[in-house]
C-alpha cells in the first residue's frame, strides 16, 4: 500500500478524491484497507489544518436558546435574577459553578464547554 503523509491541499482534494472512488469497497479487500488508511491519513491531516474548536459558553447558551426557543427570562431559574442573564448573555460577567451546574444538569449544556473563558472575557 503505497499511502504517506497528507502535507499540502492538492494532495489533500487528491485524497479525498480517492477515498470517493473507494467508499463501496468490499469488505476483507485491499481496497476497503486503503480506505481506512486514507480516512484516519484525512482525519489527522484535518485535526491540524481544519480544527474545530469548542464554542464559546455564551455562543452554547444562545444555540440552546434558539433549539428550544427560549428568551433570556427562562434562563433565570438557571443563572439568577434578570440582570445576571443580561450580563452573561452580554459576556459581561462569567458563569459562576452554581450557573455551570444548573445550564448543564436541566439544559444539557456539556460542562466542558461552560467551563471555558467566553470569547472576550478570556483577555
Amino acid at each position: 500500500m503505497d499511502a504517506k503523509p497528507i502535507r499540502t491541499e492538492a494532495e489533500y482534494q487528491a485524497v479525498l478524491q480517492e477515498i470517493d472512488r473507494l467508499f463501496d469497497a468490499a469488505p476483507n479487500t485491499p481496497e476497503e484497507d486503503r480506505l481506512e488508511l486514507l480516512t484516519i491519513l484525512v482525519e489527522a491531516y484535518e485535526a491540524e489544518h481544519y480544527p474545530i474548536y469548542p464554542p464559546d459558553p455564551v455562543e452554547a447558551i444562545l444555540h440552546i436558546m434558539e433549539a428550544y426557543q427560549l428568551e433570556p427570562p427562562d434562563l433565570e431559574p438557571f443563572i439568577g435574577s434578570e440582570e445576571q442573564v443580561a450580563n452573561i448573555l452580554n459576556r459581561q460577567e462569567p458563569l459562576t459553578l452554581p450557573m455551570i451546574r444548573n445550564l448543564h444538569d436541566k439544559l444539557g449544556i456539556p460542562a466542558e464547554i461552560l467551563i471555558r473563558p467566553s470569547v472576550t472575557m478570556a483577555a
